[in-house]
């Protein structure tokens, strides 16, 4: 059999016209001819599609060709095969038609994807691919990362059920960095965990076109969430995100949470079934009190209750610029508290709709703790200043501390002792344990001991969680944080004075990210310091892999928020005109020139780490004031002075 390629199975013109047909078509109309030329085009397809599929040795699909008119081609459950697919691929190399084509679950393999990605350098019109459970793994991730570069048409693309695991995820982080064409990208059911976290995080922060992501069914969960929120918080396209089934947990929660009070264009929020709590849903209300584009949240199916319900419905209600509209707690029992306190948020929120299970719920309150008998009968007596032996002599004339069963009953029941019945038999059972009928009331004596003791020890127990949520908290925001370092280009990062230090360790490695995506990253609060003030300068980024350690440049944008360099300042200033706080001369003839890239250097970036600093006389002490005494010497009447 010949080696079979795209280009011989492309029919040529003057294959398929005679000169009988050249001459009858000058006579027939503009609409006739593009009408046979269509029906011809057509025709051609069907006829590639057959002698393809004859000659890699598989079974047409008839649907593909009674459907070759229509612009949507549904090839799913076909069973195509990796062979299928290339007679598919090489029928389509030249179709101006068909713009959605779904193969989703054939079996294509990463041969079959091969495949696909030659036909669509060739083929412009395809817009909506759907290579959904075609075990696709980590080689078809490779061909769809490079398909991915050179493509300039498809909008959307559907990848679900692939097999895919960490380190396929890099392959298209990289690919979205560069194309900014896709809108739509579904990544569900698939293994992405820790690292692909990271390398998602990364794609969410340097992509600027994708609008819908799926992401539901994997393994996000901890840092990997930490990470994704972090790419979510300086990403300014995405609107549609549906993480449902992920087990994010509190710790994706309070990052989400910080995620929201910065990103400003997510308008959709799946967090169906995340093992979210009502500790959870709370810090994701921290970042909701300052969100005001998301409309949709979807919290189903998490171990949320009243308390949760409540928070969500008061953030809505004390937050006037909320855009919320639908907020899905369906498998949530309410109260009516929460059916009352929705009514008056809805009379303010009017397009405000809240799904949930119905009213039924209650918040679950602790049981009332019975109060230690013992213990209410020392705080009897420390209230009086009473002794143990003061309050039974009565009934233990020997003074031996037993007394009969019955006269320490009857003895306590005559005392004005804040106990009940039950409390008195427990008292009893707990000093005759040998049910002897005799009361030692001798452990009486000890029990301030014991329950100081249990005290500092039920206190140590607190302070101990107390301690181990708050570590874990801060240690979830400082991953948070390292992680939008991570996938923020370090030349956009600001330093404010005194705050951010210079890392010992070296350039960090990233991903660059295009100067266009840069308006909102770095911290222009004023409108002289805008995207095209950053265009105009030269901004040298770090080389992946070099041995060029990394040196920040001193461009308009950066030195007006960088740490200003007194030493240089210092020695060039004149004596007349005085430096503000911030290294600016307040000359008012500098005015003017503050803005100009040709000015003097007023503020200058800080130092690189391997650079000669200037010599700087150190700075002397001030000398103490003179202190003068007086002495008076024997046989003078004038006293001398001498100076200490």
């Amino acid at each position: 059999m010949s080696t079979l390629s795209f280009e011989s199975l492309c029919l040529k013109e003057d294959d398929c016209s005679s000169p009988n047909e050249s001459q009858d078509t000058e006579d027939e109309t503009d609409l006739e001819s593009d009408e046979k030329e269509e029906s011809h085009n057509k025709a051609s397809i069907c006829e590639v599609y057959l002698q393809a599929c004859k000659l890699v040795g598989v079974v047409p699909v008839s649907y593909f060709i009674r459907n070759i008119n229509s612009s949507t081609m549904t090839l799913s459950h076909h069973g195509l095969g990796p062979l299928g697919c290339k007679a598919l691929a090489i029928a389509l190399v030249t179709d101006m038609n068909i713009n959605t084509l779904e193969l989703a679950d054939n079996h294509i393999q990463a041969e079959g994807a091969k495949y696909l990605v030659e036909m669509l350098r060739a083929n412009f019109t395809i817009q909506y691919l759907d290579l959904s459970n075609n075990q696709l793994l980590y080689v078809g991730a490779e061909y769809v990362g490079k398909m991915l570069l050179d493509n300039i048409s498809l909008k959307s693309l559907k990848l679900s059920g692939n097999g895919f695991t960490d380190d396929d995820a890099k392959y298209f982080a990289d690919a979205l960095s560069i194309n900014s064409r896709i809108k739509e990208l579904d990544l569900s059911h698939n293994a992405f965990c820790g690292k692909g976290g990271e390398h998602l995080g990364q794609l969410l922060a340097n992509n600027e076109g994708l609008e819908f992501l799926d992401l539901s069914w994997n393994h996000l969960r901890m840092k990997g969430a930490v990470a994704l929120c972090a790419g979510l918080k300086v990403n300014m396209m995405l609107k549609h995100l549906d993480l449902s089934w992920n087990g994010f947990g509190n710790e994706g929660a309070l990052s989400m949470g910080e995620a929201l009070k910065f990103n400003n264009t997510l308008v959709h929020l799946n967090l169906n079934n995340n093992r979210l709590t009502n500790e959870g849903v709370g810090m994701l209300c921290r970042g909701l009190e300052f969100n005001d584009t998301l409309r949709v949240l979807l919290l189903a199916y998490n171990s949320l209750t009243v308390e949760g319900a409540l928070a969500l419905v008061n953030v809505v209600k004390n937050t006037p610029k909320t855009a919320l509209e639908e907020i899905n707690i369906c498998n949530v029992l309410v109260n009516e508290s929460f059916v009352h306190l929705l009514d008056v948020t809805c009379q303010e929120h009017p397009s405000l709709e809240v799904q949930y299970g119905g009213v039924g719920g209650f918040i679950a309150k602790k049981p009332l703790k019975r109060v230690d008998p013992m213990k209410v009968i020392q705080d009897y007596l420390d209230q009086r200043k009473l002794r143990l032996w003061d309050f039974f002599r009565n009934i233990d004339k020997d003074g031996t501390m037993r007394v009969p069963t019955a006269d320490f009953r009857k003895a306590v029941q005559q005392s004005s002792i804040p106990l009940d019945r039950y409390q008195i038999e427990e008292l009893i059972q707990r000093l005759d344990r040998d049910r002897t009928g005799m009361v030692d009331y001798r452990g009486l004596a000890d029990t301030r001991k014991q329950m100081m003791r249990d005290h500092r020890r039920q206190l140590r127990k607190v302070e101990s969680r107390q301690k181990k949520e708050k570590q874990k908290s801060d240690r979830i925001l400082k991953t948070f944080q390292s992680a939008v370092e991570a996938v923020t280009p370090r030349g956009s990062l600001v330093m404010s004075p005194g705050v951010a230090k210079e890392d010992s360790s070296g350039p960090q490695h990233f991903s660059a990210t295009p100067l266009s995506s840069w308006h909102h990253i770095v911290m222009s609060n004023s409108n002289r310091y805008s995207v095209t003030n950053l265009s105009n300068e030269h901004i040298h980024l770090p080389m992946l892999g070099g041995t060029t350690p990394y040196r920040p440049t001193s461009s308009t944008a950066m030195r007006s928020f960088s740490q200003p360099n007194l030493l240089d300042e210092s020695t060039c200033s004149s004596p007349g005109k005085s430096i503000s706080a911030q290294g600016v001369r307040s000359d008012p003839e500098m005015g003017h020139s503050k803005l100009s890239p040709t000015a003097n250097q007023l503020t200058r970036s800080r130092p690189a780490l391997n650079a000669k600093q200037p010599l700087v006389k150190p700075k002397t002490k001030k000398a103490k004031k003179k202190k003068t005494t007086k002495r008076v010497d024997k046989g003078s009447k004038n006293p001398t002075r001498t100076v200490k």
